[in-house]
């Protein structure tokens, strides 16, 4: 069975830590060059300036799409996906445009996963006519792939890329 990643968003510290100071939820704190990782029930460092630090909150990775403006498709807050090895992170920042691409068709086969780095001259997915023809599509510029979204009522899924510049 295939790990899921882990997604940590921005939010408010009364979302995230009771009035004891502990975590409410696993939750991220950035405050300049610092990174603190809190589990839940854990007390925020004395060292961290509440006022000045940044605080993600743990997310239900399905639930990515909703930091996602569905007309501008870019991120509505900053967001960090740790991946399945718990090492490999990507940041996306509030404002950070995402490309969007469907992949529809009879039979859809996805190729490239969640963190794959994808060219211009890759395919990351592959989708069969009825006739029996086999399509590749490839991404117009090159990205990472940061979410994949699946349709339950029929064999259709969309991938969210981060260009790279």
């Amino acid at each position: 069975m295939e790990r899921i990643p882990q997604l940590y968003v921005e939010s408010s510290y009364e979302e995230c830590f009771d009035k004891e100071g502990r975590a409410k939820v696993n939750c991220i704190i950035i405050q300049g060059n610092i990174e603190v990782r809190l589990k839940k029930g854990e007390k925020i460092p004395e060292f961290i300036d509440i006022e000045r630090a940044k605080i993600l909150k743990k997310e239900v990775y399905d639930r990515f799409h909703f930091y996602v403006d569905k007309y501008e498709h870019k991120m509505l807050c900053d967001a960090i996906i740790v991946l399945p090895d718990r090492r490999t992170e990507i940041r996306l920042y509030k404002g950070d445009e995402l490309m969007i691409l469907p992949v529809e068709g009879y039979v859809s086969t996805l190729i490239a996963g969640v963190g794959n780095r994808v060219r211009k001259s890759d395919a990351f997915a592959a989708v069969t006519t009825k006739k029996g023809e086999v399509h590749y599509l490839k991404p117009p510029k090159n990205g990472v792939v940061v979410f994949i979204d699946e349709f339950t009522n029929r064999p259709h899924y969309l991938y969210y890329l981060l260009p790279e510049d």
